[in-house]
């Protein structure tokens, strides 16, 4: 009998480290979906900034990019789950409307406190998405037959709420939801916004904090890891772009308030579908439901709250769409669903269900905003962008199709 021992220098921990580590190439083949949406933002931005003569990366129309899509964001955020258990919810652009009007109604008219109406419509909008989650979840309708269905309800009770003309303006404070700044603390030197420039900074050193944490926790439980060359390479590229776009915000007039809440909701949402059981389980019934069922998960519940958490964030985009155009209108969210939907397949969620990231989605909606602010700088016709964005959505599901065909 013979006794094997480690080559000399090597330990068997470190052997063992060595062994769940992959190489750069396997690295970025491991991640070839989420790297290639990053490359792909990257690019486009590249292209408009090269075609605009330096007009993207203005400090003001920066600050323009964040705020024209938030709302769209927001919903993407919920969208993204919705479509990962196999569903879709056509209404979110209506719905959103309809909260617009409400909330214009309830401050403009009736002169309530603009918090009081913000819970009110939050809350208004969590029972619309359980009304739609009900027949779906419960009595087996097609989510795309009972969102047609709210699309066209919300849409007509919001032009007999605001009876077929604009209700405004909002109070001031409320305005600031999607049009105000975080307050400085500290005065700005050389025409920078230090206090949004250091926010900026801290969230981007949080964030490769967090990574690090990710990968101690990898390896600690033997799983593959990319080569910590890469790692750290990649985590300094991540720093230095966020301060660098923190700089450029702080450069005009601050951090938008609306970008707090936008960071805010993507970190819960992200910490929630990756690190909790019930976010777990959204993928289990997209991947396949009846063997999800079969396990104990309650797959009805489940997507029921699911379109609860749609309807919420779709009332959450409708205030902060009002407050931007400080009125609601009649034709307030018109066309919200399509680029909600197109944010979403965009960065990556599947057609099929079970597939989908928020990170992915977050670029998918940056993707749609930075094409439509990069075309309008451009001069190109509405037309057309309607046109090149179909086509966008076009390849990203046939790039899905021919993934899940492999």
């Amino acid at each position: 009998m013979t006794t094997e021992t480690a080559p000399s220098g090597v330990t068997p921990t470190t052997e063992q480290a060595t062994s769940h580590q992959l190489t750069v190439w396997g690295a970025l083949k491991a991640n070839m979906r989420d790297y290639g949406l990053l490359a792909a933002l990257i690019l486009i931005m590249l292209f408009f900034q090269y075609f605009t003569s330096g007009v993207l990366f203005k400090p003001v129309n920066l600050t323009n990019i964040i705020l024209q899509n938030s709302y769209i964001v927001i919903m993407a955020l919920g969208m993204l789950m919705v479509i990962v258990t196999g569903h879709i919810d056509l209404s979110v652009g209506s719905v959103a409307g309809f909260i617009g009007a409400i909330a214009a109604v309830l401050m403009v008219q009736y002169d309530l406190n603009f918090v009081l109406a913000a819970v009110i419509c939050l809350a208004l909008g969590g029972l619309i998405g359980a009304a739609q989650g009900f027949w779906i979840a419960y009595f087996k309708i097609p989510s795309f037959i009972v969102t047609l269905a709210g699309m066209l309800v919300f849409r007509g009770l919001m032009i007999a709420v605001l009876g077929g003309r604009s209700i405004g303006p909002f109070d001031p404070t409320f305005q600031k939801l999607s049009s105000g700044y975080i307050p400085e603390f500290v005065s700005s030197s050389s025409g920078v916004y230090l206090t949004s420039f250091a926010v900026g900074l801290a969230a981007a050193a949080f964030l490769v904090w967090q990574n690090f944490k990710g990968r101690s926790r990898r390896v600690l439980h033997e799983v593959e890891t990319e080569p910590f060359g890469f790692f750290v390479a990649k985590n300094v590229a991540i720093f230095l772009v966020i301060g660098y776009v923190a700089y450029l915000l702080a450069s005009h007039r601050g951090m938008p308030n609306v970008l707090i809440i936008m960071a805010l909701l993507i970190g819960c949402y992200a910490f929630f579908t990756n690190r909790t059981i019930f976010g777990r389980q959204i993928y289990a019934v997209g991947g396949n439901e009846k063997a999800a069922a079969l396990s104990g998960i309650k797959t009805a519940r489940l997507t029921f709250f699911t379109f609860v958490n749609m309807g919420v964030l779709a009332a959450l985009a409708g205030l902060v769409f009002a407050a931007r155009l400080n009125t609601a209108t009649p034709k307030a969210g018109i066309g919200f669903e399509l680029d909600v939907i197109a944010a979403c397949f965009i960065g990556g969620a599947s057609a099929y269900g079970g597939v989908g990231k928020v990170t992915g989605a977050v670029i998918g909606a940056f993707i749609m905003g930075v094409m439509n602010n990069g075309m309008s700088i451009l001069g190109i016709g509405i037309d057309y962008q309607q046109v090149i964005k179909g086509l966008v959505l076009l390849g990203a599901v046939c790039v899905d199709v021919y993934n899940q065909r492999r």
